[in-house]
């Protein structure tokens, strides 16, 4: 019996941890495009994403590892 939310979860997992990543680019980027001025803060918000999308991508690896057994 398989479950079609575990590809999802996986996606998921992709597009919040890239989110992140971009939010961190976007963070340094920041200042050498404004001459030295800070991102705004939702751009710190956004880089909490890519943890986020780490633990998701981890229980997925643990979800599909008890599968397998």
């Amino acid at each position: 019996m398989k479950s079609q939310s575990s590809p999802r979860l996986l996606q998921l997992a992709v597009v919040v941890f890239a989110i992140g990543l971009a939010a961190i680019v976007a963070l340094f980027v920041t200042p050498l495009v404004t001459d030295g001025g800070t991102a705004p803060t939702f751009v710190y918000l956004l880089t909490m994403c890519a943890p986020v999308g780490f633990v998701i991508g981890l229980v997925f690896a643990l979800r599909s590892g008890r599968r397998a057994r």
